[in-house]
């Protein structure tokens, strides 16, 4: 259930969101959203959920390629969810999109295949990133695996002013630290799987799965 506390909107203010689209696009978005998809292997069937999905461009996009897979995103932003839900309508997708944190996904036990996150995390304060993690280890099936994607060094990178002032729960050098993060939170074979350049810095791309039963661990 959704409560009354604050969340960063997805475009870091509220008077931004209409260029929300049109600077993912100058900046190449799209680009690291398919690497993701690519890197998730999404198969026919497939539950597929984002975290942190804003105005629904990965999710779309996920949607669009993987027609027969059940693709959900999730966000605290309610404007944002509007915007998704009219461009999935407008493309004639059967997309969910759901409002909620990231720390309280309104999802089953083991009921998802993958979980994407795209740019999500360096929004969240320090104190709940392993909790949202803890989550999505929660929601995944054994052996289903997480994707994410997000700035390598953001105190450190060529944008931060400009990352900064949108979203003001970074910290420096966090992104050193998310395949340990990955680790607290249960999850097996967390690695980062690639480096991309862009304007505002290095991207990173990484993965994690949930054990199989046989091996699996508390969180």
């Amino acid at each position: 259930m959704m409560t009354d506390r604050g969340y960063t909107p997805a475009a870091g203010r509220d008077w931004l969101l209409p260029f929300y689209d049109l600077f993912a696009k100058l900046l190449g978005v799209e680009r690291s959203h398919r690497r993701l998809l690519e890197q998730a292997a999404i198969q026919s069937g497939y539950n597929v959920l984002e975290i942190g999905c804003g105005t629904g461009n990965l999710t779309i996009l996920a949607k669009r390629l993987h027609a027969s897979a059940r693709v959900h995103g999730i966000d605290p932003d309610p404007k944002a969810l509007s915007r998704a839900r009219r461009k999935a309508h407008r493309a004639d997708l059967d997309v969910d999109f759901r409002q909620a944190f990231s720390e309280q996904l309104p999802f089953q036990d083991a009921s998802c295949d993958r979980v994407l996150s795209a740019f999500m995390l360096h929004h969240i304060q320090s104190d709940t990133k392993v909790p949202a993690l803890r989550e999505v280890y929660r929601v995944l099936k054994p052996s289903g695996s997480l994707h994410l994607a997000d700035f390598e060094d953001v105190a450190g990178s060529r944008g931060h002013h400009t990352v900064s002032v949108a979203h003001q729960h970074e910290e420096s050098r966090f992104r050193s630290t998310i395949s340990h993060l990955l680790q607290e939170a249960g999850f097996a074979d967390a690695k980062q799987v690639f480096n991309q350049a862009n304007v505002l810095g290095d991207i990173g791309y990484f993965s994690a799965v949930r054990p199989p039963l046989a091996h699996a661990t508390a969180a």
